[in-house]
């Protein structure tokens, strides 16, 4: 599959070390994806199907329910 790029380090000292590793060539920046390709395929395809299905189902007294007790935890 793809390669992707090392995670970031969220901490900057430890983030400035790794930008150095990588631009003096001590570490490579990038690492092989080992995931199944299929499994990963099968896995957005399901994603992008899940919420739209539950939109369809959902009638709209629940969606205006769900929607009012998202606003008052927002603004909680």
């Amino acid at each position: 599959m793809a390669e992707t790029r090392k995670k970031r380090p969220r901490d900057p000292i430890a983030l400035a070390k790794l930008i150095g590793d990588i631009a003096t060539g001590q570490t490579e920046d990038r690492i092989e994806d080992k995931r199944n390709p299929a499994a990963v395929a099968l896995g957005k395809l399901g994603g992008a199907k899940g919420g739209k299905a539950r939109a369809e189902k959902l009638t709209p007294e629940r969606r205006k329910e769900i929607a009012h007790e998202t606003a008052k935890k927002r603004w909680s």
